[in-house]
C-alpha cells in the first residue's frame, strides 16, 4: 500500500480555492450593483432602473467575475 493513498488528495490547491472565493465575491458585488431602482408604487415609473450602472457596469463586472472563476479553476499550482 502506498503512503499517498491514506492522504486525501484534493482536486484544487489552496491558491485555487482562494481565487475562486475572490471570483465569487466579484460576481456577488456585480449583482449587488445591479439591484435596486424599483418603485414602491406600481403606478409610478422610476427611470433609475435604466441607469448606466445597472445596464452596463454591473453586467461587465459579473462577466469579469465569471472569467476570473474560469482562470481560478484552470490555474495549475506551482510545483516546487
Amino acid at each position: 500500500m502506498e503512503e499517498n493513498s491514506s492522504k486525501a488528495m484534493l482536486v484544487f490547491s489552496k491558491e485555487n480555492y482562494k481565487l475562486m472565493l475572490i471570483g465569487i465575491s466579484i460576481i456577488v458585488f456585480g449583482f449587488a450593483l445591479m439591484s435596486g431602482g424599483g418603485s414602491d408604487d406600481p403606478n409610478v415609473f422610476n427611470p433609475e432602473i435604466f441607469s448606466h450602472r445597472r445596464i452596463t457596469v454591473a453586467p461587465l463586472i459579473i462577466l469579469f467575475g465569471y472569467g476570473f472563476e474560469i482562470y481560478a479553476i484552470f490555474k495549475t499550482p506551482k510545483k516546487d
